[in-house]
């Protein structure tokens, strides 16, 4: 099955509180805007995003109550599905796309790095927003997917959401893969992945939840990569792949954020990672460890 195919599945079978509704032929799938969404619907709205390549849990960590994402598939799962790597816009409307319609989209240069470009028949996305899409923006989607627009499933949660919440901390593995993906290293060698990250608060706004689902990922999250590679290598690259490789470590996300003047591409790009980051290779069979916990700016930054 293609990674669309495989979510197109997924869909078939809604979690309680996700409403499900027809415009302009197009399935949509409210997870958190007019819908209540919840725990499951965040956990069903996190495999959407991963095209159902990947395993998600609950579960309790260092962190506390976290979410716990494995995959045999990190980077079909992860980088050409997960991967929030399409801004969404049209006229007036914008959100963050992410999901196997990436793969039928295609026109990320990411894609001529790691293949995986789709023709499917079918289509499924997911749009962190807290407006439903327009008519407009599914003809839009549906264009750039190449599908029909019947064939088109969008599920949408705003990030002050609790599916929002649960879907976005699910990206700590996704974060350490795209990292080791811009320091050049060569994905081929990942072989399987495991990331969790603390289940922080809802915000109360976007932008609240923004920085608390960050700040769990830069300080809370621990990755576990299988690689097969030159132990000189990971030894080299390793310092580079947590969140603490980048200058600006080390405060709440929402500082780091009003210190940009509230642009997001005036923060480091290389901020984006876990706390910790495991690399074990298969080849040799030695562990490499890198990053720490920091638990005293979750303190500071959830509060409690």
């Amino acid at each position: 099955m293609s990674l669309n195919e495989r979510a197109t599945r997924l869909c078939q079978s809604l979690p309680p509180r996700v409403v499900e509704q027809r415009i302009d032929g197009a399935r949509v799938l409210d997870a958190g805007i007019a819908a209540p969404g919840g725990l499951e619907a965040g956990l069903w709205l996190a495999r959407l995003c991963l095209a159902d390549a990947a395993q998600v849990s609950l579960t309790r960590g260092e962190g506390g109550l976290g979410v716990l994402v494995s995959s045999d598939e990190p980077i079909a799962a992860c980088m050409a599905s997960q991967y929030a790597g399409w801004q969404v816009s049209v006229g007036k409307y914008f959100a963050m796309g992410s999901g196997p319609m990436r793969a039928a989209y295609g026109k990320e240069a990411l894609f001529d790095d790691i293949g995986l470009r789709e023709s499917p028949s079918v289509a499924v996305g997911v749009l962190e927003t807290r407006k439903m899409p327009t008519p407009e923006v599914l003809a839009y989607l549906a264009e750039r997917t190449r599908v029909a627009p019947e064939a088109l499933s969008v599920a949408v949660a705003p990030a002050c959401s609790l599916a929002g919440t649960v879907q976005v901390v699910a990206r700590a593995l996704e974060t350490a893969l795209h990292k080791l993906h811009e320091l050049k290293f060569d994905l081929a060698q990942v072989v399987s992945g495991t990331g969790y990250a603390p289940l922080p608060p809802v915000g109360k706004d976007d932008l609240q939840a923004i920085g608390w689902t960050n700040d769990a990922i830069l300080y809370g999250g621990i990755v576990d990569i299988w690689v097969r590679a030159e132990d000189d290598v990971l030894a080299t690259l390793g310092p580079k792949v947590p969140a603490s490789g980048s200058s600006m470590y080390g405060a709440p996300f929402a500082e780091i954020f009003r210190a940009a003047g509230g642009d997001f591409y005036k923060i480091d790009p290389l901020l984006f990672s876990p706390a910790v980051v495991r690399l074990m290779n298969l080849s040799t069979g030695r562990r490499h460890t890198f990053g720490h916990l920091a638990p005293e700016v979750l303190t500071q930054s959830f509060g409690g």
